[in-house]
């Protein structure tokens, strides 16, 4: 009876500890896996642009290169938007954007309009002093096409835009939002034949401009 006792008391012990020891692994398991989530949205970025030079000609009586390049801007749904053509004389082209990042516990948690860092093409332009050249993309006081969710505007998206200045030179404004900051960004880079330009916005940060080769296939032909 006594050894009996002792096998029971032992085999409870043992099944106390592993279910402690069950338990807490899958916690740790869990944890993981939510640290993995929590990182990987605030190391995420969306693909929100794509550029192409689709044409570059000299002008012979100017003396000037014209550079002719294809806008494609996508929708927060990843919706490819109606594309814009600009022409400029000089290859180096910049994004001037307004860009609104939240604070980090909305990213984190994914949140449905704060979960990412949101961004207003403004204008695009190429710097020459008194012979700057500039186009409107956007105006800086509506909601980009992109951002309307559905066909109804959302009372939070557009108090951003319509107060994104006031935000800007605020901060105690903005905090009262969940607005890390807000600000003019203006990335660029100089644009070629035969690349492919994609404008990244990181979750947490601002915009990025990646670049890599046309396939082979597509090289030397003219594209529409």
């Amino acid at each position: 009876m006594k050894k009996i006792l002792t096998f029971l008391i032992i085999w409870t012990i043992i099944v106390i500890v592993g279910f402690l020891a069950f338990k807490s692994i899958f916690k740790y398991l869990g944890e993981n896996k939510i640290l993995k989530q929590v990182i990987v949205r605030l190391e995420a970025d969306s693909r929100i642009a794509e550029v192409l030079v689709t044409n570059v000609h000299f002008d012979e009586i100017t003396g000037k290169e014209w550079t002719t390049i294809k806008f494609l801007e996508y929708s927060t749904s990843s919706a490819v938007m109606q594309p814009k053509y600009f022409t400029f004389s000089g290859n180096i082209i910049q994004f001037q954007s307004l860009v609104i990042r939240f604070d980090d516990p909305y990213v984190i948690r994914n949140d449905p309009l704060r979960g990412k860092s949101i961004y207003l093409f403004w204008k695009v332009f190429v710097l020459d002093g008194a012979n700057t050249q500039e186009f409107e993309i956007t105006k800086a006081d509506r909601i980009p096409d992109g951002y309307k969710i559905g066909n109804v505007n959302h009372p939070f998206e557009e108090k951003l835009w319509q107060k994104f200045w006031q935000y800007a030179l605020d901060p105690a404004q903005a905090r009262k939002m969940g607005i890390k900051n807000a600000q003019i960004e203006a990335p660029g880079t100089m644009f070629a034949p035969g690349t492919l330009y994609t404008i990244k916005i990181e979750h947490d940060g601002g915009m990025r401009i990646d670049t890599r080769s046309l396939p082979a296939i597509l090289r030397g032909e003219r594209i529409i």
